[in-house]
């Protein structure tokens, strides 16, 4: 059985990466969307309980895949659950620098696992938590970027500002 794991904040959940998830699941026999628990280098604008059920009712009608949360090392994480290959987004030639620099430290910290990037769809691909909630912040309508439940969730921050 081939088993990778996707790790993300997934600060929010976008239609690109459950693109990636859909494109993954279509690879391996099981994708585990592994929802980090901290980041201390990032600002979360989401709690880790909200991400953690973002990402579980958006990715609920994909059967082999499942939603969890971890703490660490994704290497770690990953061959503690029997899988030995990340999956990881590209989205544009400005992520390649940063993604091969992880990919190559996990090589590093694990060489038994793997690193796979893959693309999302064109309509996608300009896509980034960040902007999404930079965006959202000026009250922008989200709801083709997002799925619905999440969207709702930042139309309900909107409205209480």
């Amino acid at each position: 059985m081939k088993k990778a794991v996707y790790p993300g904040t997934f600060d929010p959940i976008t239609n690109g990466h459950i693109d990636i998830v859909v494109r993954a699941a279509k690879i391996f026999d099981e994708v585990t969307v592994a929802v980090a628990r901290n980041n201390r280098y990032k600002n979360m604008l989401f709690d880790f309980e909200q991400r953690l059920f973002f990402a579980k009712e958006s990715l609920k009608q994909i059967n082999n895949v499942k939603v969890e949360g971890f703490d660490g090392l994704v290497v770690n994480y990953a061959r503690n659950n029997g899988s030995n290959v990340i999956v990881r987004g590209l989205r544009m030639i400005s992520d390649f620098e940063y993604e091969f620099q992880m990919a190559l430290t996990n090589r590093n910290l694990d060489s038994e696992i793997e690193t796979v990037f893959l693309m999302p769809h064109p309509q996608y691909s300009f896509i980034s938590s960040r902007l999404i909630k930079e965006a959202a912040s000026l009250g922008a309508k989200l709801d083709k970027f997002l799925p619905a439940l999440v969207a709702e969730a930042f139309k309900g921050m909107n409205n209480e500002g």
